[in-house]
């Protein structure tokens, strides 16, 4: 107000800052209030798409999944490739005592050819004109000639050993050769896969971590999601084992069965902790059949069966890839180690990219 002391306007000007300072707080924190859901104290917090993390979780079990299913394959080409390098260097060993046999029979019979090399050289002759020429009477040339055809003989026959000996440490000297090239090339291509099986292992140490920590993210509801029911709705096991025709795949479901409930786990073959793989092995490995321990070599092994003829305690193929595997457990169901979390269960094949089946 015009005339109005100067103290007493700026102590309304100060008043009426501090009410717009008030009234712009308590807006904003009633915007904040209204944009932040509360909960209980403890609560886990609330994810605004509820399947992102369980998500999350699916992809970096899969990328596990296929390292580890790689991992036993390079395990399987390791195997294989000790078993060339220890028969590759047996067989060197073998062509080297065949190539020191060989030039010991060359040692035998050398003197012989070397006196025979020696006496050309001086001028022997072992011919019957030079008995004929140096005898002076018919008993000393028969004496002679007798002699000679001896002499001529044994002659003949160690250098005909002679060469033989030689040939035979030619070639097993190039025996050798190839075999000792074998044996080197053999564990050259060992250490190869062993490294690239390191690496897996190492690869794999990681993404379990990440697996394992995106798994304690989960929140209890999301686990329990995650973890679900051992059997379908209507499943009945028992009535299953009832209706089983007796054979080797019923056989090796009705074994697999026994360990639903058991836990995960990257390179597990039981008894009690599994991956995919490792459970079609050791259910099988119960009525006496030995599978491969891969599922891609499981996906190539057996007798390939269409969808529609499916049997149960066939093995059924997951994925292009082959990275996944499970028993056939009938009705459009299959029994598979699934995934981190998650205990071995029976569920519906139709939501699995499904890529085949083999029956052993």
């Amino acid at each position: 107000m015009i005339g109005e002391p100067r103290h007493v306007a700026a102590e309304k000007t100060n008043r009426s800052t501090a009410s717009l300072r008030a009234a712009l707080t308590a807006s904003v924190l009633t915007l904040v209030l209204v944009a932040i859901p509360l909960g209980p104290a403890g609560a886990d917090p609330v994810v605004e798409n509820p399947t992102e993390a369980l998500n999350t979780l699916s992809e970096l079990s899969r990328e596990s999944e296929q390292t580890t299913e790689a991992l036993h394959v390079a395990t399987m080409e390791l195997e294989a490739k000790q078993d060339e390098r220890a028969a590759a260097e047996r067989a060197a060993e073998e062509d080297q005592r065949a190539l020191d046999a060989a030039n010991a029979q060359i040692d035998q019979f050398r003197p012989t050819v070397d006196q025979l090399a020696i006496a050309n050289y001086r001028g022997a002759r072992t011919n019957r004109l030079f008995a004929l020429m140096v005898s002076d009477s018919p008993q000393q040339l028969l004496d002679q000639m007798s002699a000679l055809d001896v002499i001529s003989g044994d002659i003949a026959h160690k250098v005909a050993q002679f060469k033989d000996a030689t040939d035979a440490a030619a070639a097993a000297a190039a025996a050798s050769k190839e075999s000792a090239d074998a044996a080197r090339i053999a564990a050259d291509q060992a250490k190869a896969v062993s490294d690239e099986l390191q690496k897996k292992q190492s690869a794999l140490q990681s993404q379990i971590a990440d697996v394992t920590a995106a798994f304690e993210d989960l929140s209890r509801e999301e686990k329990d999601q995650l973890v679900g029911t051992p059997f379908p709705p209507g499943f009945d096991p028992q009535e299953l084992l009832s209706g089983l025709t007796p054979g080797a795949g019923s056989g090796a479901l009705q074994a697999g069965l026994t360990r639903v409930g058991s836990p995960y786990e990257w390179g597990g073959n039981g008894p009690n902790a599994f991956d995919c793989s490792g459970l079609v092995v050791w259910a099988y490995k119960q009525i006496g059949k030995t599978l491969p321990r891969s599922s891609q070599a499981q996906a190539q092994g057996g007798v390939p069966v269409s969808r529609d003829q499916m049997q149960p305690g066939d093995v059924v193929i997951i994925y292009d890839d082959a990275s996944h595997v499970g028993l056939y457990a009938g009705d459009g169901n299959i029994l598979h180690a699934s995934t981190f979390g998650v205990p071995v269960k029976v569920e519906p094949i139709g939501s699995m990219p499904f890529a085949g089946a083999r029956r052993y």
